[in-house]
């Protein structure tokens, strides 16, 4: 592998601009040209209690400036594979234009956004946010054929309607479901006091959802969950930090005691990104003001960086 510090320049995190793990930043979405093409998605008028997750991408991305020590890849001792070597090529592509008061306006721009990383054949990752951006980034695969969506979150944000909204990040997973291209909803980590009331749920169930708590997850063990996703199915996959436990994850605007654990997390990614085809990633509400330490947009800029290693690892790259 080639290190980039053996061509005379160091480069340490905390030099430089924060793009995503310091890639290369691509202003012009019609010249991209990269496997993967990360994307800022920092809206967060749709939350129902504490706002901030519009800074998460910034947070996540200067976290991701971590790993970006200049070596040709993440070696891992205990899979003894060095992934993301420098043939897998990642870009910034930078945020989406966010419209203060103006969902629709801003959904859409973050929707052109995905469209782009999607029209040039990189692999989109949306970085929220808050979860109704997760509304775009589905709409944008109109036209990629079917896909399944696998969902690790706190809450089923299977809101249909309450006041006339519609696309708040309590609705993502049912406006999801609605698209003839969705053709089911693997929900897991799914716990405690819900948004979603319990026709909520009755209807996502009705609709294709299987459901699977925290405390599910950890009986049937990470092959286990993953096993309910049928087999062949392409999955896109939106993570919500607040999946994990307030304990390692406090800078949320909607934590939920009793989450998983790091690797709770991380075996599930390894083994869906084994046996599927990933389509599409976003990873919502990290909302920095919230954790000082800054450890929550570290855990997300870190699963990012490994679920990003195992998606091209299985295409053996």
């Amino acid at each position: 592998m080639t290190n980039t510090y053996d061509t005379g320049r160091l480069n340490l995190p905390f030099v430089g601009i924060s793009t995503f793990g310091k890639r290369p930043y691509v202003e012009d979405w019609d010249s991209l040209d990269a496997d993967v093409a990360i994307l800022g998605a920092p809206f967060d008028a749709g939350t129902q209690w504490r706002s901030g997750a519009r800074f998460g991408p910034r947070a996540v991305r200067e976290a991701s400036t971590l790993f970006s020590f200049g070596h040709g890849g993440a070696y891992d001792h205990e899979d003894d594979i060095t992934y993301l070597p420098n043939t897998v090529r990642i870009v910034d592509m930078g945020d989406a234009d966010i419209i203060h008061t103006d969902t629709e306006g801003s959904h859409r721009n973050i929707e052109t956004g995905v469209r782009a990383a999607l029209a040039s054949g990189a692999l989109p990752v949306t970085i929220g946010g808050d979860h109704s951006i997760n509304i775009p980034c589905i709409r944008a695969f109109d036209d990629q054929g079917d896909i399944h969506i696998l969902q690790i979150d706190a809450h089923l944000d299977f809101v249909d309607e309450r006041h006339g909204v519609r696309h708040g990040h309590g609705n993502p997973m049912r406006r999801a479901a609605e698209c003839d291209y969705v053709t089911g909803l693997t929900q897991v980590g799914i716990r405690n006091v819900s948004s979603t009331a319990r026709e909520g749920y009755e209807d996502a169930r009705a609709m294709g959802s299987d459901i699977i708590s925290v405390r599910q997850a950890r009986d049937l063990g990470a092959r286990g969950v993953i096993n309910h996703i049928p087999a062949g199915a392409r999955v896109y996959i939106t993570i919500d930090i607040d999946a994990f436990c307030p304990s390692i994850a406090p800078g949320t605007g909607t934590p939920s005691h009793g989450g998983f654990l790091y690797y709770d997390v991380l075996e599930m990614l390894q083994i869906v990104a084994q046996r599927h085809h990933i389509l599409g990633i976003d990873l919502v509400e990290v909302a920095p003001e919230y954790d000082p330490t800054g450890s929550t947009a570290i855990l997300a800029a870190q699963v990012l960086m490994n679920l990003l290693g195992f998606v091209f690892l299985a295409r053996g790259m």
